[in-house]
């Protein structure tokens, strides 16, 4: 029984990256999901919140739980750890012992991340169609790996792409420096851990880096391309849906 889906796209992923959605349908579709989008959807509420704004961050968060209604009972996926963890952890500090607590409980279930909503779930390892050549090294997101316990699944997936090889650098759970508000409000700070990530990852000599979340990768371009490094940023869905 094919699986049916309700998309959510992050603000990063539908202003900057929409290419990514896209492709995240295109992987979606092809092990046989059923694909909803809700044009409605908006905001998981994770800005507000990170900057201190509790209350206008429960509103956006509201608006979320009426964009994806429980009764339907479908899966919701994310090309971003970071909203789903917002969604899976931060909504318990948001709703609980509230009226919209059921509600929160009844969507914390059904959110997940592509990676492991494809291995955790549908049991996917390998997308058949899939084909890059080259080499890459992976970053853990502090959201993906902190918030949702995310490791084993990207890797899964991409380690099945025929011509594409892994090679894991030094300190791959340490933070890219973005962290949202705080790459404005600690910009040296933040741009010192970007240039670590991004040195680490040229030492083994591979030619992409590759995450679940935009935002990081976003963050890392930034300065790849600011001091001209030869290296690239992919986000995992652009990857399994390359060469097909």
């Amino acid at each position: 029984m094919p699986a049916a889906v309700d998309l959510f796209i992050p603000c990063f992923v539908d202003q900057l990256f929409p290419q990514t959605a896209l492709n995240m349908v295109k992987v979606l579709e092809s092990v046989g999901c059923t694909v909803h989008y809700n044009a409605n959807q908006t905001c998981c509420g994770q800005p507000a919140y990170n900057a201190g704004y509790k209350q206008q961050s429960r509103e956006v968060a509201c608006k979320f739980l009426d964009d994806f209604p429980t009764q339907q009972e479908h899966y919701i996926v994310s090309p971003s750890a970071s909203c789903i963890g917002m969604v899976r952890n931060t909504y318990a500090d948001l709703f609980e012992g509230t009226p919209e607590s059921g509600r929160y409980h009844g969507v914390q279930r059904r959110a997940f991340e592509l990676t492991e909503f494809l291995v955790d779930v549908l049991g996917v390892t390998r997308i058949p169609q899939a084909r890059l050549q080259g080499t890459y090294t992976y970053h853990d997101s502090c959201s993906a790996l902190r918030e949702c316990g995310i490791r084993e699944a990207p890797r899964r997936l991409l380690d099945a792409v025929p011509g594409l090889e892994r090679l894991e650098m030094a300190e791959t759970e340490t933070c890219c420096g973005f962290g949202g508000t705080f790459a404005v409000k600690f910009e040296a700070i933040s741009v010192a851990m970007a240039e670590q990530k991004v040195e680490h990852a040229l030492a083994t000599g591979a030619q992409y880096i590759v995450s679940t979340d935009t935002s990081c990768l976003m963050h890392l371009d930034a300065y790849i391309r600011r001091e001209k490094k030869p290296i690239q940023t992919l986000h995992v869905a652009d990857v399994l849906a390359s060469g097909w």
